[in-house]
């Protein structure tokens, strides 16, 4: 098959789907790769890194969704990108409907393409490959952004994250415990915080009570409890996410007015809507508003600050999905991997992911119900 690269087109996007590497094992099975110019950039992937490895060249837009069957982005298509778009392509990006207008995806929906959420695709062990990826790296990245602006130069309370002899260390409540959060306790402990994290999933809680060998304090995601903790935390981080929907506002605007001045929200949920009351989008290049006295970090592509690092993640996981389908054949590839139908949210016309269908305000179709492989023709 032959496959196309894109170039991110939204503000300060600057991951890439597949490295070199990746691409390197594409033409190694004997699949053609095209690059859109200047697609790795971002990640400090040239485009003669590219071709040394057997890619060949995409000057532009226009020229990739022409020779491809399958696109390869990180995040969903735009409209203009979307208006490219060939009958039966194959688009493979982040769902993350709300970065993106419904129009977007109705032109899709129009075009005939096949598109997935690489997001929503699962494993058969019921994992989400590249949702965990990104979230293990997004863990680790936290205390970079919390240390930061907890400093005195960015109006932060002037803490330390970790304290010293005789100097407390920050105290650092995490707001779901799945992995962004359970990495994101990881990091914060290992740098000598008071952490804590709250879910609503009592077998969540007992997991990271035994993995971290009861050094967290773990505590049920209640309004109660919510509060209480928001009072005296230094940095209050929100770590919610329901696949394929909005996340819900589980800390009110009021609890925020009763947090320390000074103190840091980050908002890791933000790119699906955030679950902060006070959170509101912002950007790489102007990060952080103080709204009541609270410094807030609401970045959607925050993992673009470490661009390289999540490019390479991103690639590990992506290239078995891009492989699978580019070996197989897509109908062929579903009814093989029917956990892979989880991510497909248009399929020749037909929107296929409930979530989307309810944004668009059309019926779903189950895919299974559709998928008709070529082994059974």
């Amino acid at each position: 098959m032959k496959i196309g690269i894109a170039k991110e087109t939204q503000i300060e996007e600057k991951r890439v789907p597949l490295t070199p590497a990746g691409v390197y094992n594409l033409v190694r099975a004997g699949h053609q790769v095209y690059v859109e110019e200047g697609a790795g950039l971002g990640s400090s992937f040239t485009d003669e890194a590219y071709y040394v490895v057997g890619a060949k060249h995409a000057s532009s837009p226009q020229e990739l969704y022409e020779k491809a069957d399958i696109i390869v982005k990180v995040m969903p298509p735009d409209e203009k990108e979307a208006a490219l778009v060939k009958k039966s392509q194959i688009i493979f990006s982040f769902f993350q409907p709300n970065i993106r207008s419904a129009k977007a995806f109705r032109t899709l929906l129009n075009r005939k393409a096949y598109t997935f959420g690489t997001d929503l695709m699962t494993l058969p062990d019921k994992s989400y490959p590249v949702l965990v990826a990104m979230s293990e790296i997004a863990g680790r990245m936290l205390p970079q952004i919390a240390g930061r602006y907890l400093e005195t130069t960015n109006q932060g309370r002037g803490i330390l994250l970790g304290g010293g002899p005789g100097v407390p260390s920050a105290s650092v409540v995490i707001l779901g415990g799945g992995t962004v959060g359970t990495s994101a306790a990881r990091a914060f402990l290992g740098l000598g915080c008071q952490v804590y994290v709250l879910d609503n999933d009592l077998s969540a809680l007992r997991r990271i009570d035994k993995l971290y060998d009861r050094r967290v304090i773990t505590m049920m995601a209640n309004p109660y409890e919510i509060e209480k903790v928001a009072r005296f935390s230094d940095v209050l981080i929100g770590a919610v996410h329901v696949t394929g929907e909005r996340t819900p506002k589980i800390v009110a605007r009021d609890i925020v007015m009763e947090m320390k001045e000074g103190a840091v929200v980050i908002d890791y949920s933000i790119d699906h809507g955030g679950c902060f009351e006070t959170s509101r989008a912002t950007t790489l290049s102007n990060p952080v508003y103080i709204e009541h006295g609270v410094i807030h970090y609401c970045v959607p592509n925050v993992l673009s600050s470490v661009a390289r690092s999540a490019s390479h993640a991103l690639n590990h996981v992506t290239l078995g999905l891009v492989m699978e389908v580019a070996a197989w054949g897509l109908d062929e590839s579903l009814a093989r991997q029917p956990n892979y139908q989880k991510g497909l949210l248009t399929y020749n016309g037909v929107c296929t992911h409930q979530g989307l269908a309810d944004i668009l305000g059309i019926e779903s179709v189950v895919p299974a119900t559709i998928i008709v492989p070529e082994s059974k023709n």
